[in-house]
């Protein structure tokens, strides 16, 4: 059994990296692929609470822990963009074409075009960007730049460490997406483990041997890129599509990918747009407050990376596929699957964590003088405002690849203008009220970026139907139903629970272990009893199977 040795002779065996190699001559489902993902991603966010709990105990919510945040969101907002984001949803389906129609070479060249291509255009911007970080930091932090001169200072010094991240990370997302259409999910789906990993020896290694810690994690950011671009090059390599970088923007391959990018841009990236304003507006209230967002954001993305991102990873390549054959009836199918697993995962994990906001932060990130009282309330309102718009996100996930995949990107992007839109407007209806009369203007910035994601959904689901794209199948008001009734259910035997228990005052009072074993006994006692309600009502394993994996037998 052939392995991959990376650093210190550590070793990932390859057969459980790449999955199967004789996958394609054997179909297990969309369900199985998923949750390859799932598993590793869900390593990956549970690493990256781990690391959320050591940047709270060395950074917690002081002004150059808001710095820090802002110099790694910039760089991360534009990975959305580059990479996982307006990026993979562009490339995947022309590569699916081009993997159907065309040779074995046709598709090397392809990856060889995009990648010289999209590597001079980050090397392009990524330079620009280090040498006018002041002005970057001006644009994501203005009232740093007009109010608070040392902090304005420190976030211009940072980003320079941070950002050359971008070009890392994004050619990591170029490796990942071509792995993806191989249906080789598990490598790009454990590459993120890395960087918590790094960021994580940072904080512990790093951060002691600086005078400011948040600096060194900034370093650790930088390595974390470095690093997780090395790991996926041997595995591109086992798939015969490891790359010749070539700038050629006459390519054609290369114009079409250009062309459904640049309208995607901004039409995926959407919800990202919306929490960077999030972060900018933070910027102009108390201090603390980009904090208690980044905290609060990240518990609400755990469910929405573990499965969300999971699930539209999965369905984008066979999507494609089906488009391509023209299986009009598979197409919907396997939308109507993902959108069933996904409102199973997103309505309890949002019940749950609206209920559970403040007991899951406490637990999490009190640690006395560095997270205080105070920002566990805060955080706490953040949170169950990201909790109540998760099934949004999540749904936004699996109804836009139904576009991405038919190469359709003006829908998404004409519907994401809408939402961006009223975005701002709820900011302005919510924030000010609520920070010039209750100092929680954050609240405001968190309800206000989970309606518009619930406006994006519908109407990216109203647009589906509209065009015929997507026809749901029988049994929607069953399961509905049934979905309904078990999270009721599960609500009432967690409210009992923590009423018997003291409520979120308890969780003050514990030690962290205890607080681990009682939050842990919480969520078993909700996930056991949301599971024994699915099959009162009739749900089934089988249930979850879904259809059948898109085959591609060219190119094998």
């Amino acid at each position: 059994m052939s392995t991959v040795k990376l650093g210190c002779k550590f070793k990932i065996t390859e057969h459980i990296l790449t999955e199967e190699t004789t996958e394609q001559k054997k179909d297990h489902g969309l369900l199985r692929s998923s949750g390859v993902v799932s598993f590793f991603t869900m390593l990956s966010r549970f690493l990256g609470l781990a690391r959320d709990v050591v940047f709270a105990r060395v950074i917690g919510a002081e002004a150059l822990a808001d710095v820090f945040f802002v110099a790694f969101k910039i760089p991360n907002f534009f990975r959305r963009l580059f990479a996982e984001g307006a990026f993979a949803q562009a490339f995947v389906p022309i590569l699916g074409e081009y993997r159907e129609k065309g040779s074995v070479a046709a598709v090397r060249e392809l990856v060889s075009r995009v990648a010289g291509n999209l590597g001079l255009t980050l090397i392009f911007i990524t330079l620009v960007i280090v040498v006018a970080s002041p002005l970057m930091a001006a644009v994501f932090a203005p009232s740093w730049y007009m109010d608070n001169p040392s902090k304005f200072a420190a976030t211009s010094e940072m980003l320079r460490i941070t950002f050359p991240y971008l070009l890392f990370i994004s050619m990591t997302g170029l490796a990942g997406a071509v792995l993806n259409s191989y249906d080789r999910f598990a490598v790009p789906a454990f590459t993120p483990l890395l960087l918590n990993v790094t960021l994580i020896f940072a904080a512990l290694i790093g951060a002691p041997l600086f005078d400011q810690p948040a600096y060194a994690l900034a370093w650790g950011v930088l390595f974390a890129g470095i690093i997780q671009f090395i790991f996926q090059l041997p595995f591109l390599r086992s798939i015969h599509m490891l790359p010749m970088p070539r700038v050629d923007w006459q390519h054609s391959g290369v114009k079409k990918v250009l062309a459904l990018m640049a309208p995607a841009i901004f039409g995926v990236s959407v919800s990202q747009i919306n929490l960077l304003l999030d972060t900018v507006l933070a910027t102009f209230l108390p201090t603390g407050s980009v904090s208690w967002l980044y905290y609060s954001d990240r518990l609400s993305e755990l469910p929405l990376g573990v499965f969300g991102i999971a699930i539209a990873t999965v369905i984008l390549p066979n999507l494609s596929r089906h488009h391509i054959a023209q299986s009009n009836q598979a197409f919907s199918q396997t939308l109507d699957w993902a959108l069933k697993m996904i409102l199973v995962v997103a309505v309890p994990a949002a019940a749950a964590l609206m209920l559970l906001a403040e007991p899951i932060l406490v637990t999490l990130f009190y640690y006395g003088e560095v997270m205080t009282l105070r920002d566990m309330s805060m955080a706490s309102l953040s949170l169950k405002a990201y909790a109540a718009g998760l099934i949004a996100f999540m749904l936004i996930k699996v109804l836009a690849p139904g576009f991405f995949a038919r190469q359709d990107m003006r829908t998404p992007v004409r519907i994401g203008v809408i939402a961006m839109a009223l975005n701002m407007l709820f900011n302005l209806i919510l924030v000010i009220p609520l920070h010039k009369y209750w100092q929680i203007g954050h609240l405001g910035l968190a309800a206000a970026t989970s309606l518009s994601a619930f406006i994006n959904a519908i109407l990216l689901f109203l647009s589906l139907r509209k065009k015929a794209i997507y026809q749901p199948s029988k049994g929607w008001l069953k399961f509905f139903i049934g979905l309904m009734c078990s999270v009721v259910i599960m609500l009432l035997v967690l409210t009992q629970l923590l009423n018997l228990w003291g409520g979120s005052e308890i969780f003050y009072q514990q030690s962290w272990l205890q607080r681990i074993s009682t939050i842990g006994l919480l969520c078993g006692a909700g996930f056991i009893t949301f599971v024994a309600g699915l099959f009162l009502f009739g749900f089934r394993l089988s249930d979850m199977r879904g259809p059948a994996k898109a085959t591609n037998d060219s190119n094998k």
